[in-house]
């Protein structure tokens, strides 16, 4: 099909008026079929024109004809005749080396299409708690993605209720998350422990005794705010007037690792600073430490489909 045509005409002021057309030519639709390509390559792997026809179950004079036309529509010689074997020129050896490529990701998008038909999402949209361990995390997406059957992942990490409102806007596919919003099946995923800490060489650390909640009182706490927006909460002791929020863990970290302030902070982040006593947990007379529970949850409930479920189950494994 020829293509289409576009002109577009521009006024411009002259001694005399006159008008400039510039044209625009769509690209043309692919003259040369993938079945073509095929043949070619074909002729090539098994070592001519008669093995190629054996091979696709074809007549050796269709294998001549398909390629001799894939010539005459390329406008150049892709063989060249040495003694009574036909050689692959340097122009066809480069159209060889990107046809390959060009069948790959044809059979990739027909393997695509059989997986929506048999039933495999599109793309999972999974939303996590940053408090979730990342190694974990990574490890399960690593394995999925060869096993995804083309199906995309859209990660988004929240903190606290984040995942809640992700549930209940209907965008999540599958949360991980600190609690189960009402409508939604889920199951406990993962125990974490939340430690108070600050630098080593903060003053909460050299009182020489156990700290009190009246000693919170006047040092600066770093708090990390919720994300989301219906049923916002903060993590940590919330009594203190001298606070600082900030959006996420690794910032909390962040500051805390500086000296800024204390903060109840993830455990598995922070385990290699503390072992490096690039951080100190606080001597609290009570509350030093809480436990916190992570779920995971299904935003379709019973209508997931195999590309959350199977990614579910090694978010699952990862953790074993």
């Amino acid at each position: 099909m020829q293509g289409l045509l576009y002109i577009e005409k521009t006024n411009k002021k002259a001694q005399n008026l006159t008008y400039s057309y510039r044209i625009f030519r769509y690209m043309k639709a692919p003259r040369i079929s993938i079945e073509q390509w095929h043949t070619l390559q074909a002729v090539v792997d098994h070592g001519g024109f008669a093995q190629a026809a054996k091979k696709l179950h074809r007549s050796q004079s269709s294998i001549s004809y398909s390629v001799a036309k894939l010539q005459e529509q390329l406008g150049m010689p892709v063989f060249k005749i040495e003694g009574r074997k036909a050689q692959l020129t340097p122009t066809g050896e480069a159209l060889l080396r990107r046809s390959r490529h060009l069948l790959q990701q044809a059979q990739e998008l027909e393997n695509f299409a059989h997986s929506l038909e048999q039933g495999w999402e599109a793309q999972v949209n999974l939303v996590v708690d940053t408090a979730f361990p990342t190694d974990k995390l990574m490890q399960a997406l690593r394995r999925f993605e060869p096993l995804s059957q083309g199906c995309r992942v859209q990660l988004r990490e929240v903190v606290l209720s984040g995942a809640e409102d992700a549930l209940e806007e209907g965008y999540a596919d599958l949360a991980i998350c600190a609690h189960i919003p009402a409508r939604f099946l889920g199951e406990p995923l993962l125990e974490i422990d939340f430690i108070a800490v600050t630098h080593p060489l903060h003053p909460l650390q050299h009182l020489n005794r156990q700290v009190t909640v009246s000693d919170l009182e006047g040092q600066l706490q770093v708090v990390i705010q919720d994300s989301g927006l219906r049923h916002p909460k903060n993590i940590g002791w919330l009594g203190a007037e001298h606070r600082w929020s900030v959006s996420s863990v690794e910032t909390a970290v962040a500051a805390v690792s500086k000296g800024l302030g204390y903060a109840w902070l993830p455990q598995h982040r922070i385990a290699q600073m503390l072992a490096n006593d690039l951080l100190q947990s606080l001597p609290l007379e009570q509350g030093g430490c809480y436990k916190a529970v992570l779920y995971l949850v299904y935003g379709r409930n019973q209508e997931s489909g195999p590309g959350t479920r199977l990614l579910a189950r090694l978010l699952q494994e990862a953790l074993r």
